[in-house]
């Protein structure tokens, strides 16, 4: 590799790279800035599987220390206490899906147009204009049904 320097260093000057896929092989043109990008992104990616590698083998190897006539082979040890470690070492939470029914009640204050009083339909309101959502991450709102809604003045 020969060093450069800054003045002799040509950012779009035009590189082409062979790139072999399986049994084909292409060639791809690149102007050198847009080659750097392509490296520093293949980098990150390197470096973020190389941590997860690692994270993985010490898992691995905590799992594999667990596997001993002392500890989970152990007349002892329950199945709840080896399903637990072993949700401890992978960072896992075992969870179980349960849907819920509920009945919410509400009250609106809607300034409604005066020349929409009479026909005013509450319940066709609140359907087009209410929503019901949820701030815990794990929970979804599967659907909800205004299914009676009254007004009045005051």
């Amino acid at each position: 590799m020969e060093q450069v320097t800054q003045e002799s260093y040509a950012p779009h000057q035009l590189v082409t790279l062979k790139q072999i896929t399986g049994e084909d092989v292409e060639f791809q043109l690149y102007k050198v800035t847009e080659l750097e990008t392509v490296l520093h992104d293949a980098k990150e990616r390197i470096n973020r599987l190389t941590a997860r590698l690692e994270s993985q083998e010490k898992q691995i190897g905590l799992i594999l220390n667990k596997m001993t006539a002392d500890e989970w082979y152990s007349s002892n040890t329950s199945k709840e206490e080896v399903l637990s470690d072993l949700c401890d070492i992978l960072g896992f939470e075992p969870k179980q899906t349960i849907r819920i029914s509920a009945t919410v009640e509400v009250e609106v204050d809607y300034d409604c147009p005066l020349n929409e009083v009479e026909d005013f339909d509450a319940g066709d309101f609140l359907q087009d204009v209410l929503t019901i959502d949820t701030y815990h991450g794990d929970a979804v709102i599967y659907s909800y049904n205004v299914e009676s809604a009254d007004w009045a003045t005051h």
